[in-house]
């Protein structure tokens, strides 16, 4: 599914209207009728609810005097009211705010220094709260009118269904002013919205539904960016079938170069990640001090001591018995728990140009390359980096907070600049091809906000290779498949307790619900 700003969504609007002769008026029309459904879905028997729906002058507004006809005419007791005098509303929204007082019914306005008593009052007596004031053209900051009524919304404890994104939310960025509408349901028009998902975004928007318009699909496929917002479809399309006669050898081997003293769990997450999403083999490679401890840890993946500096961290030494290994393997994963010794880090900057096979970048290979990034441009194979911002800001030279306020084109830029793919972790996780294309992943909750985490999406990631995903799907669904065993383990043990190990637990039911 793509995911637009709001300025790309404004065009694919503008072509449906001007160039297939779908009228502002139908696409309003559809977009009230899909959210009138979903309300029907929340609360069931409509007839005899009361429901305040607030609008403001624009396209937003008149999504608001669709609902409200419809919910009207399905026995609702409907009060609309608006931040704006009503003559200040134009275009389609004018339309449909001719057709409500044709039937008899009023608008309320609030824009007056008396209108916030008329909303707490409208208040006492709702079920069911819709946002229609702003819509995607909002930019912050918000103003004194509006800001009032939007405080005794969020404070009203009634449910709140925002139409389109929730007002004072922007929709390209995800930056919430302050304040902003949160609800607990929003229903997106036509395609989802950047801002959604980015930034403050998921702290307001709730439950999100993609609600169909009728714009033509070859319109969108034709013009829409090449960005997707992930879903279960397009990840299952990209896996392949186990046939009957497989073997152990059918799912790939993947090595696995990691740990250092005092950081052998990260080097067992990410084995154990990898064979409980997939991979046939698994071998980690680990310095030769710690070998009694990771065969200590680990059953089922094969453990291989490699020179060792003597301090438990790897030694430069450590490369030619690693490109030996590789001969029999079909995906690298290099970086949990790796340490920044001097000799570690001579040894990934001297390892990482002569590997041929898939790679997987992540934590301590990606410090080892700050100021020498210029060697993953150099690389003969296709290399997925999974770096958190603070890793992607030493690998860029710029600090965190201008990852953070660009996630998509800091990934972009990564991804073009130094030919990999990039995954730019954290809440909604970013991935981005050379080509362009970006994936935006939905799955995932603040409980995975622990340490080990990144370890077990690095091992899932490299198991999909090894199993024949091109290395920018397997990033991609890797994100997705991570998310979703996080939000199915945090259904059993909660968002404070949730540990790496639970997710590693939780991937083959992820597995099961997404395959069958």
């Amino acid at each position: 599914m793509r995911i637009v700003t709001a300025d790309e969504m404004r065009a694919l609007d503008r072509t449906a209207i001007e160039e297939y002769g779908i009228s502002g008026l139908v696409l309003m029309e559809n977009a009230g009728a899909r959210v009138v459904d979903k309300i029907q879905n929340l609360v069931g028997e409509i007839k005899g609810r009361s429901i305040s729906i607030f609008i403001g002058k624009g396209n937003n507004g008149g999504d608001g005097l669709v609902i409200a006809r419809h919910l009207l005419n399905r026995g609702a007791r409907v009060k609309v009211l608006s931040i704006v005098a009503a003559g200040e509303i134009r275009g389609d929204a004018a339309v449909n705010l001719d057709i409500w007082r044709k039937m008899g019914q009023k608008i309320y306005p609030i824009h007056q220094d008396d209108g916030i008593n008329i909303v707490k009052l409208a208040l006492v007596k709702t079920d069911l709260i819709v946002d229609a004031i702003f819509g995607t053209g909002f930019h912050g900051p918000m103003r004194k009118e509006p800001g009032r009524v939007i405080r005794v919304i969020n404070k009203s404890g009634k449910q709140v269904i925002a139409v389109d994104i929730p007002s004072g939310l922007e929709a390209g960025s995800g930056k919430a002013s302050e304040p902003c509408i949160r609800a607990h349901q929003t229903v997106t028009l036509g395609l989802p919205k950047l801002g959604l998902y980015l930034g403050q975004g998921p702290n307001h928007t709730g439950e999100i539904t993609v609600a169909d318009i009728s714009l033509p699909a070859v319109l969108v496929n034709q013009r829409a960016a090449p960005r997707y917002l992930l879903t279960a479809e397009r990840v299952k399309k990209w896996m392949k079938p186990r046939p009957l006669s497989a073997h152990k050898g059918s799912f790939g081997r993947v090595l696995v170069v990691a740990g250092s003293r005092g950081m052998t769990g990260a080097a067992s997450l990410t084995g154990q990640a990898a064979l409980r999403s997939g991979a046939g083999l698994i071998t980690i490679g680990v310095p030769e001090t710690l070998h009694n401890i990771m065969e200590g840890k680990l059953t089922e993946v094969m453990t291989v001591p490699l020179p060792d500096t003597g301090r438990g961290s790897f030694s430069r030494e450590a490369l030619p018995r690693i490109l030996s290994l590789l001969g029999n393997m079909d995906v690298l994963a290099i970086g949990p728990g790796l340490s920044q010794g001097p000799e570690t880090v001579e040894l990934v900057r001297e390892l990482l140009p002569a590997v041929k096979l898939p790679l997987v970048l992540d934590a301590d290979a990606l410090n080892a390359l700050a100021g020498e990034v210029n060697i993953l441009g150099n690389l003969t194979t296709t290399a997925v980096i999974t770096p958190h911002p603070g890793e992607m800001a030493r690998l860029m030279g710029v600090d965190p907070k201008n990852i953070q306020e660009d996630r998509v084109g800091r990934a972009i830029k990564a991804a073009a600049d130094w030919n990999v793919v990039a995954l730019l972790k954290g809440a909604r996780t970013v991935v981005a091809t050379p080509d362009g294309t970006v994936y935006i992943n939905p799955t995932g909750n603040p409980g995975m906000a622990t340490g080990g985490s990144g370890d077990v999406l690095t091992g899932v990631i490299a198991s999909l290779i090894a199993q024949g995903l091109e290395p920018s799907h397997a990033a991609a669904a890797g994100a997705y498949f991570h998310g979703l065993a996080g939000d199915l383990a945090v259904r059993e043990k909660g968002m404070m307790g949730l540990i790496a190990g639970d997710i590693i637990s939780a991937l083959p039911m992820a597995a099961r619900e997404l395959f069958g």
